[in-house]
């Protein structure tokens, strides 16, 4: 009999630990969605998307989510736009940000010998004419398509592939989706 009792108190503390545990987990859930007021990130990329976008054909929720990657983490408008912001537009002079939305990741940004791509879509509606198999390999392995620069090396130089190419797969397809939707800029050079 006292082992009965034993067997069973320790069944009803297990039970509940496991209560609180999921108690705590689906509370911190909560405070991770109040804090940010119940905006998803694929709500939040529509709302910070700085371009009107084309969603014709487009996996709505990957250009959501690709436009939170893109304006929300990967800062890819510092360099794939020049100049990234409009005038009077420049957050880092105290202006209110406004990105220049005329050359939107059209690249032509210099750093020494190198100068960002245009990664706006081409008449065929790739970015940077890249297809999606393309595009994944060139996150993952930060070879150059074009070869720019072969007497310095095959691999992309100032782009941070190498961070980039840790993304899930569903994150690159998200960015490619997203660059898919915004509008074409021909090449942008300094």
């Amino acid at each position: 009999m006292k082992h009965l009792f034993r067997v069973g108190t320790l069944l009803i503390a297990v039970v509940a630990t496991g209560w609180l545990i999921l108690s705590a987990a689906n509370h911190s859930v909560a405070d991770a969605s109040d804090q940010d007021n119940g905006q998803s990130e694929i709500q939040r990329g529509y709302m910070i998307a700085p371009v009107p976008l084309d969603l014709n054909g487009k996996n709505r929720a990957l250009v959501g989510l690709g436009s939170y990657i893109v304006n929300g983490q990967g800062a890819c408008n510092d360099c794939h736009t020049n100049p990234p912001f409009a005038v009077g537009g420049d957050p880092y002079l105290g202006q209110p940000e406004k990105i220049n939305a005329a050359g939107y990741l059209a690249g032509g940004m210099a750093f020494g010998p190198f100068v960002s791509r245009n990664i706006t879509p081409d008449q065929s509606g790739k970015p940077a004419g890249l297809t999606l198999d393309e595009f994944m390999q060139v996150m993952r392995t930060g070879v150059d398509p074009d070869q720019e620069h072969p007497q310095i090396s095959p691999l992309l130089q100032v782009m941070p592939w190498p961070v980039y190419g840790k993304m899930t797969d569903r994150d690159l397809e998200a960015v490619y989706e997203y660059l898919r939707s915004i509008p074409g800029i021909p090449h942008n050079e300094p």
